[in-house]
């Protein structure tokens, strides 16, 4: 039985007490399912099996806890904790986009990646802390992120719940789809700047006939 398929199990057992810890442990940065989970709960919601309010609060409240978790993680851990996880696998890469991705788009880039660039938001809530970026704006940008992303995902397993796993792995594509975009335009715009930039001999050799004509001029 996979992880998925045992969580789902377990959500159908327990309800929403399950939904508010798997998507607190995946904000926090350890992986799981948490968009197959919405959509299947929005599926239950469907069925009656769950009540719709009580499901957006318990999963905006774990996914909150979990950022913030992720934050004051990267606020007390400190340069220890990037340490550690530079050596994951394609660690050190995610860190290194998610500081860019906060340094360009600040409290618009924490609600973006809490909803569109959904990989991006653990990453982005280490780095946040990191660099001491205001507890209240966070807690702000990243609630009303986190509670947008709840509600487009139940309503999506409520209103298609017959393809529950086929919505899952797109919305998961295209997020990752997304992300490669966006890399690539910034790396696109460094290197056109880079491209554009004169290098210093360039700047030299073209300082050097101004010299020679000031020389000129006061001989």
């Amino acid at each position: 039985m996979s992880l998925s398929d045992y969580l789902l199990s377990l959500l159908g057992v327990y309800g929403l007490p399950v939904l508010f810890v798997v998507l607190m442990i995946g904000s926090v940065g350890i992986p799981m399912p948490a968009t197959l989970m919405l959509i299947a709960v929005g599926s239950f919601v469907a069925q009656g099996d769950l009540n719709l309010g009580w499901t957006i609060f318990a999963a905006s409240a774990g996914a909150i806890a979990g950022d913030n978790l992720g934050y004051l993680l990267g606020r007390w851990g400190g340069h220890r904790v990037v340490q550690t996880i530079a050596k994951w696998d394609g660690g050190k890469i995610k860190l290194e986009q998610a500081a860019e991705w906060s340094k360009r788009w600040g409290g618009i880039g924490i609600f973006l990646s809490r909803w569109l660039l959904t990989p991006l938001g653990p990453w982005l809530n280490l780095t946040s802390g990191l660099t001491n970026y205001s507890w209240p704006r966070f807690l702000f940008f990243d609630a009303i992120g986190e509670i947008l992303w709840v509600v487009l995902y139940v309503l999506l397993g409520k209103f298609f719940s017959d393809r529950v796993q086929a919505l899952s792995d797109l919305l998961g594509s295209l997020a990752w789809i997304l992300i490669g975009i966006i890399v690539i335009v910034i790396l696109g715009r460094k290197l056109v700047q880079y491209l554009r930039s004169p290098s210093a001999e360039d700047e030299e050799r073209s300082s050097q006939p101004a010299d020679n004509l000031v020389i000129e001029k006061d001989a």
